[in-house]
């Protein structure tokens, strides 16, 4: 067997690995970068309007042979660890013919992606595969494992051909609602593993400032109850994890909980893989109609959503109204001022910031300080902590650790035994 990691052994992001027998090809994951060569935050809007040799030429797509649109097809299936843009955005421009292995979860992101984003993925030849339950491609045996993460029903995979069997690792953590999927993994880990591809998102970091998620679900809480004033929640619609301590903390609390068209679409469509996800209807639950989310989903075919979701609308002069008793999500930054400007006496509100600090802008903290809206971040890592990523990887015992995902893949030699740290397109055999 062969490896070739296309992109992956030293950044975040894009990341696309290739496993080959003498017969078969597949990919993992296909996604889009999250930093340019510089390490600057990759705007995915380049991408538009080029064609695939453009961003063959720029590097933005991997030179990777049978893959694209445009030629015959020579990969075998593309397998889809979880749903965010740096490990499936690229899906695009792949051939429509090669099946993608994914979970539930993963296919109705992607359906919802293909509505609200401008790289829209098209139409996907998805198969959907059960946690734990192995399938075959070619020469491959493949069997996907549940992993805690913050994007929904998010997997890892064991591959086996040629008498070898690889882990990767996908995105994962030990501290979300689905810990208990961590915790088994150490008790009955796969055994026999040759390499493991293990994730390292939090090399480099600094020690999380909330441990876990109940512990954010508790901090929220605590802001809603102190806060004398509207409160405002900046985070993912996709991490369901974070959507629902928010919605726990506002039954608590007897808050409103304030959520767009777009994410009132997610809930709706993760409702196939938990009946225990909120829905748009759940008690303290409302929806604020934005034009473009309302025109995305009337252009997508789906017009009678928009009257279904009708009964739960709550518009900004009722927020304004009720501030005291609202939790209103912002998800998008460039929708803020227009929320500010038509709600009075907003100083002493609270938004609680609950995502990777780093994005929080200065221009953005700026406009809250001059509102007089006081930010406190308030959040838990998607992905494992050093400490677990070592628990995690002594469990499965691999010969050897190769790095993915990470910024600091030279740390894994002092982390991890036997580990070999590749470079991005190098042929390495298994």
């Amino acid at each position: 067997m062969k490896l070739i990691i296309h992109r992956g052994t030293h950044e975040i992001g894009g990341s696309c690995v290739e496993l080959q027998t003498a017969k078969t090809r597949i990919l993992i994951d296909f996604g889009m970068p999250l930093v340019d060569e510089k390490r600057e935050p990759f705007d995915s809007k380049v991408v538009l309007g080029k064609s695939i040799a453009q961003l063959k030429e720029t590097k933005i797509l991997p030179n990777i042979k049978g893959l694209y649109r445009d030629e015959p097809q020579g990969i075998e299936a593309i397998l889809i660890s979880h749903s965010h843009q740096d490990h499936y955005g690229l899906l695009g421009y792949a051939n429509s013919n090669i099946p993608l292995y994914m979970s539930q979860g993963v296919k109705a992101m992607i359906e919802v992606s293909n509505i609200f984003i401008h790289n829209k993925p098209g139409m996907i030849n998805a198969k959907v595969v059960k946690p734990w339950k192995s399938f075959k491609i070619g020469d491959f045996t493949i069997t996907p494992y549940l992993v805690d993460h913050s994007g929904p029903d998010a997997l890892a995979f064991l591959i086996e051909a040629e008498g070898k069997r690889v882990f990767y690792s996908g995105d994962f953590r030990a501290h979300g609602r689905k810990s208990i999927l961590f915790k088994n993994m150490l008790k009955k880990p796969p055994k026999g593993i040759d390499y493991l591809l293990l994730e390292g998102s939090m090399l480099g970091r600094e020690g999380q400032l909330h441990k876990d998620e109940n512990d954010v679900e508790r901090r929220i809480e605590e802001i809603l109850r102190e806060t004398k004033n509207i409160v405002f929640l900046s985070c993912s619609s996709q991490n369901i994890d974070r959507i629902v301590s928010a919605y726990r903390a506002c039954l608590q609390t007897g808050r409103t909980f304030v959520i767009d068209l777009y994410t009132a679409f997610i809930l709706a469509n993760l409702r196939k893989v938990s009946k225990a996800i909120p829905q748009y209807n759940s008690d303290n639950m409302r929806i604020k109609f934005w034009k473009s989310h309302a025109d995305s989903l009337s252009k997508a075919g789906h017009r009678n959503l928009l009257y279904v979701y009708n009964k739960r609308k709550i518009e900004l002069h009722e927020i304004n109204e009720n501030k005291e008793k609202m939790l209103m999500l912002i998800r998008d930054n460039s929708i803020f001022p227009l929320i500010l400007k038509e709600l009075s006496d907003i100083k002493g509100a609270k938004l609680i910031y609950s995502m990777y600090e780093k994005y929080l802008t200065e221009e953005f903290k700026a406009k809250c300080d001059r509102k007089g809206i006081e930010i406190e971040h308030v959040h838990t890592s998607g992905h494992a902590t050093v400490g677990d990523l070592q628990a995690f990887a002594a469990a499965l015992n691999p010969r050897v650790t190769i790095p993915i995902h990470t910024f600091f893949a030279d740390e894994y030699k002092e982390l991890f035994k036997n580990a070999e740290v590749l470079k991005d397109g190098q042929v390495f055999n298994i």
